[in-house]
């Protein structure tokens, strides 16, 4: 997809992070193989899945960066959709099969609207049988696609906004805008709704717009792969700067007492130096002292 005349733009940086607007069709593995032919880099992984009939925003680590993309996992997502009331289907969402049909006639902008607001906040959620939930070693999806349904454990999340209103004039779809916190099922939102009316519903048009800080204004198409610095991957966290005596214990991966580092409250803590480069990234750890999660400084790059 990219010319081999701009290979060598894409090529420049073999670390860092990249945001894709991803196409519908793709999985979010398609992606990542994708971009490590176009980047040369097999190093590359995502910071959570997108189904592959969803679009929008997909952060991609490359190289060293790949060691931190359970920090951008960890953000909180903003998705955009449309939820159909009175017809339920086996995934949750338009590319499954009807499993039910209901008269929802009666329903009012109103009453959708007081249904979403029981679910939001911090609630209980049974991730759906397509997801990719390990449950005795074997992926949701893997089971069923052999047909079979297993008992699935709620799991709590944190629906920090769930808005809904009328989508077009046919009176059962509406458009939905959901920010939530990571593991979030919005297709289980949607039939959560529908049950919550006493009815069911399903997903479609499923869009993520955002994850922390990432938008869909700094994503590109996969063809335009842009990597970014490796302290953008960081940017939603605390950056700290310390002065070069301290970066080559960071560098080493040290212990240091929070005040060394100037970690005061929050965490975890992204360290660069004076350069700006990304050394590491630091939590809490006993009696006042800080410690490395993850080391992407090489040791005995020092700087005179």
């Amino acid at each position: 997809m990219t010319a081999p005349a701009e290979r060598g733009a894409v090529e420049q940086r073999r670390d860092g992070v990249a945001v894709i607007d991803k196409d519908a069709g793709w999985t979010s593995h398609d992606v990542v193989a994708k971009a490590r032919g176009i980047l040369g880099n097999k190093k590359i992984g995502h910071s959570g899945t997108l189904d592959p009939d969803a679009t929008g925003v997909l952060v991609l680590g490359v190289g060293r960066v790949t060691r931190l993309m359970r920090y951008l996992t960890a953000l909180r997502k903003t998705y955009t959709a449309e939820i159909v009331l009175g017809t339920s289907t086996s995934t949750l969402d338009a590319a499954g099969e009807v499993t039910g049909t209901y008269d929802m006639t009666g329903v009012t902008p109103d009453d959708v609207r007081g249904a979403a607001t029981v679910l939001t906040g911090d609630i209980l959620q049974v991730p759906p049988m397509v997801s990719a939930v390990k449950i005795g070693g074997r992926r949701l999806h893997e089971l069923a696609r052999e047909g079979k349904e297993v008992d699935r454990a709620p799991r709590p999340v944190t629906v920090y906004r769930f808005d809904v209103e009328p989508a077009t004039d046919d009176a059962s779809v509406y458009r939905a805008r959901v920010e939530c916190s990571s593991g979030t099922y919005v297709r289980s939102l949607a039939a959560d709704l529908g049950a919550a009316l006493g009815g069911g519903a399903h997903l479609r048009a499923l869009r993520r717009t955002a994850i922390g800080s990432f938008t869909l204004a700094d994503a590109r198409p996969l063809d335009a792969i842009d990597v970014l610095a490796p302290p953008e991957a960081m940017r939603d966290y605390p950056n700290l700067i310390v002065d070069e005596a301290t970066a080559i214990d960071v560098r080493f991966g040290k212990v240091v007492p929070a005040e060394v580092l100037g970690a005061t409250s929050g965490g975890p803590w992204a360290v660069l130096d004076g350069a700006g480069d990304l050394l590491a990234v630091y939590e809490r750890h006993k009696a006042g002292t800080v410690k490395p999660a993850v080391v992407l400084a090489d040791p005995s790059a020092r700087r005179a």
